[in-house]
């Protein structure tokens, strides 16, 4: 009596269902002309429902019949001798147990035979006998040989078919399933393909070889289309450090691109954020900044935030993000060199409000970065809102050559303040651009005298004649007073001066002022004045001085004189004697 082969599908087939149909059809197998004694386990395997293998004994001829459910009617009959047959539930290929093949082969060495053989041998685990019948001369097709072996899982046989046929891309999966991951790799290094690669470094993760899994992902990271799917296979298990490991590994490479410095500089901001900043001085160019941009955002990487928008031209949300994070990201060289090139100048004055919440001393030096673009009348009114303009003095000395009168006035303000009387008439002099009543009207009430002295020259220099002189007599300003007058060139103005001076009992001062305003006086009103306060002394040189005009005037030209003079009938001018006798002035 014959024993079937047992297999892995007919292990798992279910008995009862088995033995369903072979009573269901018992009675089609004997129209089919097959012997009744042959129906049963014995003589019958059923690998699945797609075929029937039947073994029989017609007289002294031993046979295997074959039938295809697909097509009942037409069952196929083998004169084969065997312990035992199974037929593949996938194609029409035959397994047998018994040296029919080999006694088969001696007979025909037909590929079919020795196809067969080669399976079988795989199938009962004869390896040493396959090995060594694949190492001589045969016909048989070693190939498909071993991908049946693959997929029915007889690695050791796939193993010595595939490298039989040097198939090293079949080989190298094959190894891995052995857990040979060593020589998967060098068969996947023979075969050098990006697929083999993949596989060979997937199972090398799995099974935590990661030395063998690098040497794999070299040859998998220079395909920027594989990159993506590489990290995702390392990331999903946990292996962030073995993943930096190989992309660093990777950098030196002769074909190393965009994308491999791109997701190193995101597995730095995510996992070692302290290498982020080095990497990306190194090699800012060689990555996508706009995806770096996003992954230094999400893990708050302030100040290599900033980095990257200055190399990508965005000042204006670098200088925003510096703001922002000043302890993590602001810089004093980098901030000022930054933004400068802001489009939006806006921004200048949002800066400036940061700088004086956080960096107050350092106001000036970026005022001077800004000024060339700055509206200065705006940013004085802002330092004036927040009652900071003594701070930015020294901006304000550095603009005031523009002329600008809001800054003339706060720069004047700020004089007057600190009591700085010749810084303020050193100022009011240069500027001319400014409210010069007003101020004057302020400094008129000032207590110190040198600041009403100013208020009364600022009214001289509005021809505010007659306020500019009342100011100086309030505050005895002598010489000031003289001065403005003369200058006024109001004769009455003069004269309401001189009996001012006489009121006050200044007879040094009535003389002096007969020289500062000569043109503008008349010697009958000075005479008189004189006469009456009995001060001839005081008022004599200005006669004299009178008289010698006259005389040169109704007197013949001097023969020294000169000959166009004489021709055209001219006198010499009029010379005031102040200039020549400076003592003349009264002290004060």
């Amino acid at each position: 009596m014959f024993t079937p082969l047992p297999s892995r599908r007919q292990e798992s087939w279910d008995r009862e269902t088995e033995k369903q149909l072979l009573s269901q059809g018992h009675q089609t197998l004997q129209n089919l002309g097959v012997n009744p004694a042959n129906i049963g386990f014995s003589y019958l395997t059923m690998e699945s429902d797609k075929f029937i293998c039947i073994r029989e004994k017609v007289g002294e001829q031993n046979q295997v019949v074959i039938i295809d459910m697909a097509d009942p009617n037409n069952p196929s009959r083998r004169p084969i001798s065997a312990d035992s047959a199974i037929m593949n539930p996938a194609s029409k290929v035959i397994a047998l147990k018994g040296r029919f093949l080999q006694m088969a082969r001696k007979k025909a060495r037909e590929s079919y035979v020795e196809t067969e053989l080669i399976f079988a041998l795989a199938k009962t685990g004869r390896l040493a006998e396959l090995e060594e019948f694949v190492s001589g001369p045969n016909n048989a097709h070693i190939q498909p040989v071993g991908d049946r072996c693959y997929e029915e899982g007889m690695y050791d046989a796939a193993k010595l078919l595939y490298n039989n046929v040097s198939n090293f891309a079949r080989l190298a999966s094959t190894l891995v399933h052995l857990g040979e991951y060593q020589a998967a790799v060098d068969s996947a290094r023979k075969a050098n393909s990006t697929r083999t690669w993949k596989e060979v470094c997937c199972a090398c993760v799995n099974g935590e070889e990661f030395r063998l899994a690098q040497i794999c992902g070299l040859h998998i990271v220079i395909h920027a289309d594989e990159l993506e799917e590489l990290i995702s296979y390392y990331q999903d298990r946990g292996y962030y450090e073995e993943l930096i490991g190989l992309l660093e590994a990777a950098l030196g490479l002769e074909r190393a691109h965009m994308g491999m410095f791109t997701e190193l500089a995101i597995l730095y901001s995510k996992f070692k954020p302290q290498k982020m900043r080095e990497h990306l001085e190194l090699f800012w160019s060689r990555v996508n900044i706009p995806k770096v941009l996003r992954a230094a955002e999400q893990s708050h990487l302030w100040a290599e935030l900033v980095f990257l928008y200055d190399k990508y031209e965005e000042y204006d949300n670098a200088v925003l993000t510096m703001m922002s994070h000043p302890t993590d990201a602001w810089k004093e060289v980098q901030f000022k060199d930054i933004i400068a090139k802001v489009a939006n100048v806006e921004l200048y004055y949002k800066s400036l409000s940061f700088y004086l919440d956080n960096k107050p001393l350092l106001t000036n030096d970026l005022l001077t970065i800004l000024s060339p673009r700055l509206d200065h009348s705006r940013t004085v009114t802002y330092f004036t809102k927040v009652n900071q303009l003594k701070l930015v003095k020294p901006y304000l000395r550095s603009v005031q050559s523009h002329n600008n009168k809001g800054v003339n006035e706060a720069l004047n303000n700020l004089l007057t303040e600190e009591e700085d009387y010749q810084g303020l008439r050193a100022s009011i002099d240069a500027y001319d651009n400014f409210d010069t009543i007003g101020l004057a009207q302020r400094l008129e009430k000032h207590e110190l005298i040198e600041f009403r002295r100013i208020a009364a020259y600022l009214y001289k220099g509005n021809n505010r004649w007659r306020q500019s002189v009342e100011l100086c007599k309030k505050d005895k300003l002598y010489k000031d007073a003289m001065l403005y007058a003369a200058e006024s060139k109001d004769a009455e103005l003069a004269e309401t001066l001189l009996q001012w001076f006489l009121e006050e009992g200044r007879k040094e001062c009535f003389a002096a002022c007969l020289f500062a305003s000569y043109d503008l006086l008349h010697p009958d009103v000075v005479l008189e004045l004189a006469w009456r306060h009995n001060i001839m002394d005081f008022a004599m040189p200005y006669f004299i001085q009178v008289m010698r005009e006259y005389l040169t005037k109704v007197s013949p030209a001097p023969k020294t004189a000169s000959p166009a003079c004489v021709g055209a009938g001219e006198t010499p001018p009029r010379v005031s004697p102040l200039t020549d006798n400076p003592r003349l002035f009264a002290p004060g």
